[in-house]
């Protein structure tokens, strides 16, 4: 990202930003990921992968009070709520029984807590970040990436120590994490936030279980759940009865 920022002649703000903005970047690109990422990998190690998979969802539902009293247009409606509560439920029964089932770890409180603390940085980073002037967006997911690298860096060095050389098909695969998921991602998270809004943005939790079920079975074998047809029924119609003006908007639609 920082590479092709470059190449654009590192273009940012329309106008030299304030304080407040210069804050707002460094709240956002801790909440986006620096926090969430150390939230979510310690909080992981005590959860069953279920409740892990809610908690992420759960950022859609986090997001609709923050968006309703922060950000302009973003009102919280009935319909919204409505459509939001259908897709949720539609991912409790696409995770199944496990979803609030107990792992018999001694912190897993601390972990669920910690799960739900790194949705609530997602939703956060999302409602702060449509709230900032016109900027570039590639210079955005920039800055982002670098802020949280700028933070998590030496604080993973001050706990941990320097890592050991990974093996070569690690070192891919690190590649792939970071260019992909990472970057690519990040980058097309700023764009829908800047464009469509935290609430559209925050949609895209309820997909995350759907694909990881699919692309399980296509890559890893994995059984398909009964419940998915379900399930992805449920998701999609409350995506279209809480975003319905945005689906019509989008598709061309008065």
């Amino acid at each position: 990202m920082l590479f092709i920022w470059a190449i654009r002649g590192f273009a940012l703000f329309a106008e030299p930003p304030d304080r407040e903005i210069i804050f707002t970047l460094i709240a956002v690109g801790g909440l986006s990921g620096a926090i969430p990422f150390t939230l979510l990998a310690w909080g992981q190690q005590y959860v069953t992968s279920g409740f892990a998979g809610v908690s992420m969802a759960s950022t859609a539902l986090i997001v609709l009070p923050l968006a309703h009293f922060f950000v302009p247009g973003e009102r919280l409606t009935p319909r919204r709520v409505f459509g939001f509560v259908v897709g949720f439920v539609g991912v409790v029964i696409l995770i199944g029984g496990q979803a609030f089932e107990t792992s018999g770890q001694s912190l897993e409180t601390a972990g669920r807590l910690a799960c739900i603390g790194g949705a609530s940085c997602y939703a956060t980073s999302s409602t702060l970040m449509r709230r900032l002037p016109a900027i570039d967006p590639i210079g955005l997911a920039s800055i982002l990436l670098i802020i949280g690298s700028c933070l998590i860096i030496p604080t993973a060095f001050i706990v941990e120590g320097p890592p050991p050389l990974p093996a070569p098909n690690i070192l891919l695969v690190l590649a792939f994490l970071g260019l992909v998921p990472t970057a690519m991602a990040n980058f097309m998270r700023v764009l829908v936030v800047r464009s469509a809004g935290p609430v559209f943005m925050s949609l895209v939790n309820y997909q995350v279980p759907v694909w990881s079920v699919v692309l399980g079975a296509l890559i890893l074998s994995e059984p398909l759940p009964a419940a998915l047809l379900y399930a992805m029924v449920l998701i999609l119609a409350g995506l279209g009865i809480s975003q319905y003006g945005a689906l019509r908007r989008m598709f061309g639609g008065p």
